[in-house]
């Protein structure tokens, strides 16, 4: 079970990966490899804790779903609530564009 919900949000990672520009496309690329672990995890708990003080200025509460996510793929319990929140925003996000170009 723990590898479908694994395969699911890497699944939805690529996805979002495609839609970005090259640089943050490069920088999500190399976060999300086994390799990238050690840099990884502390960039999700700095993004958590960035996003628990989200009434501060400078951070906002942006930073408390994109931190869930890296931590997500070291996670195994975080893994298939963050995969259905993927999957969710995938699908409006496909709606809003077939909206559009519906216009």
């Amino acid at each position: 079970m723990r590898e479908d919900h694994q395969a699911e949000l890497d699944r939805h990672f690529g996805w979002f990966e495609g839609r970005l520009p090259p640089r943050p496309a490069r920088l999500v690329g190399w976060l999300r490899k086994p390799s990238s672990r050690y840099a990884r995890i502390p960039l999700a708990i700095l993004l958590i804790v960035g996003g628990v003080f989200s009434f501060l200025p400078v951070l906002g509460l942006w930073m408390l779903p994109l931190g869930l996510l890296l931590f997500a793929q070291d996670v195994p319990v975080l893994q298939q609530p963050m995969a259905r929140l993927l999957g969710w925003v995938e699908r409006k996000w496909i709606a809003r564009q077939r909206a559009k170009s519906a216009q």
